[in-house]
């Protein structure tokens, strides 16, 4: 048997890739996961939501997740600009408690590795530390990549089928020009981390908190295991870098002298590591696939984060990629229609999802107003949030409409024959 040809090849190991690997092994796939980096490593993006439950439980991640040291989230708080709190807003109040009304903060160096972990022990073979430096194709199928390895190999590796799951960078997406960029969400974020801040009690300890910032921006703060918390800050960049502030650290420390809730609560604390930024652009991908080549995570659509949605939909498309590839394989049929549905059910809750981060930061809309003129779509608006983002919103939508406007969907996604 050649030992460089497989039944799929995904590049990139984060979240989607290694839950797609997992489930394609648990299938009986012979698949190879080739990552850049060497894990752990450093990720941005260290909230769950409720409805990752789904796909954790079907990766059997759950028991391993209960068993981490990782902070248990029960609920997320709003923050006024003038450093007023709401109460909690708690998952079991409308979820069962023993599912998805509990979730977690998690380091992502540490969450990723578990996933990747769990894919290896599945039967997935991986490497790591080689970059794979383009896709090979015949015709208008992709049929491997090339990659290299730390030590300056080439290699070539063969597949009927090639997951591209590389984030943000969007291999394919880029290089083929289907990438397409949202032209409202295209913020900027900026953030660090702390040790000692202040924290809450009980089951308040990991409640994500969300403090509004003038022009519509937002402070995250996220409860970490082992005493730390990170905060950021996301807005335009216009009103970052206002006064000709270029520096990342110059940047946050002025946001958090402007909300007194972030303020006081990190005033026992000690900053400690780097100040990142980056741009947080919206980016989706027109196409989710062609002959041979499927896209997944972020390098099918990257979100505004303010909804904290990019794990949930990072591990659902892993995990709905592998069942149609299975599926398409025990058919004997790998064409690029095959995969309509999962493009069609991914587009549809990013879709969702991306309506009410238009509305979000439209001056004019609050969710406090919404639910005040409209209380019987409370149900509604949390399950958006929460990730519960396959249902029909129409009549949510509507009602947003009283305040904002809601944009269409977007026509993408559609694979490529």
């Amino acid at each position: 048997m050649d030992t460089n040809t497989y039944d799929v090849i995904i590049i990139g190991a984060g979240p989607a890739g290694s839950a797609a690997a997992a489930i394609l092994a648990e299938h009986g796939r012979r698949v190879l996961v080739l990552e850049r980096e060497k894990f752990p490593r450093y990720h941005i993006g260290e909230s769950l939501l409720p409805f990752t439950y789904q796909p954790l439980k079907r990766l059997g991640m759950i028991e391993k997740l209960k068993q981490s040291a990782f902070t248990k989230k029960y609920s997320v708080q709003f923050i006024s600009p003038d450093g007023k709190a709401s109460q909690p807003f708690y998952f079991f109040d409308r979820y069962d408690r023993e599912t998805v009304a509990q979730t977690w903060q998690v380091m992502r160096a540490e969450f990723d590795e578990m996933l990747l972990n769990n894919a290896r022990d599945k039967g997935a073979e991986v490497i790591e530390e080689i970059s794979v430096k383009e896709l090979i194709w015949e015709g208008k199928k992709v049929v491997g990549v090339r990659a290299v390895t730390k030590a300056g190999e080439e290699k070539e590796f063969r597949a009927p089928l090639t997951f591209d799951a590389t984030g943000k960078e969007a291999l394919t997406a880029t290089r083929n020009g289907w990438r397409k960029r949202d032209p409202f969400l295209n913020k900027i974020a900026v953030w660090t981390y702390y040790k000692g801040a202040v924290r809450q009690k009980g089951i308040d300890e990991g409640a994500t908190g969300v403090a509004f910032v003038p022009e519509k921006g937002w402070f995250w703060w996220i409860p970490l295991h082992d005493d730390r918390a990170s905060v950021g800050v996301v807005a335009e960049g216009k009103y970052l870098s206002r006064d000709g502030v270029r520096d990342p650290k110059a940047m946050l420390e002025r946001e958090i002298e402007n909300n007194q809730w972030v303020k006081d609560n990190l005033a026992p604390a000690t900053q400690f590591g780097d100040y990142y930024i980056t741009n947080e652009f919206t980016h989706h991908s027109r196409h989710c696939g062609t002959h041979g080549l499927l896209l997944l995570g972020d390098a099918f659509c990257f979100l505004d984060p303010v909804f904290s949605s990019g794990l949930m939909l990072a591990l659902k498309s892993g995990v709905m990629a592998a069942d149609a590839a299975h599926e398409a394989f025990e058919a004997n049929d790998l064409s690029p229609e095959r995969f309509t549905e999962y493009a069609t059910d991914l587009r549809e809750g990013i879709e969702n999802m991306r309506k009410l981060c238009y509305a979000f930061y439209n001056e004019n809309f609050s969710f406090g107003e919404l639910v005040k003129k409209h209380p019987d779509i409370a149900r509604d608006v949390t399950d958006c949030l929460s990730g519960d983002v396959n249902k029909d919103f129409s009549k949510m939508f509507k009602c947003i409409e009283d305040f904002c406007p809601v944009p269409d969907s977007l026509p993408l996604g559609e694979p490529l024959t």
